[in-house]
């Protein structure tokens, strides 16, 4: 693990601290989790959109259109 020194909000750091304590964890341990967590869905949140704009070239590029059959549409779902 690398140390590193981050500036919190006082109300984020009483809220992180809060959740520490009822998931009887660190408060680094805490800060770790949501950070896993946030990039998480962010990494998610890219692979949405790239879906969004993949059905859109398929639905407009005609050249891919016929692949739209083969193609699982219910991925979106």
């Amino acid at each position: 693990m690398l140390r590193t020194n981050i500036f919190l909000e006082e109300k984020q750091h009483q809220q992180i601290q809060e959740l520490a304590q009822k998931n009887n964890q660190t408060f680094s341990g805490m800060l770790r989790d949501i950070l896993n967590e946030g990039i998480l869905a962010h990494k998610r949140k890219l692979l949405e959109n790239a879906v969004k704009l993949m059905v859109l070239e398929y639905a407009t590029d005609e050249e891919l259109t016929p692949f739209t059959a083969l193609d699982g549409e219910d991925f979106l779902e």
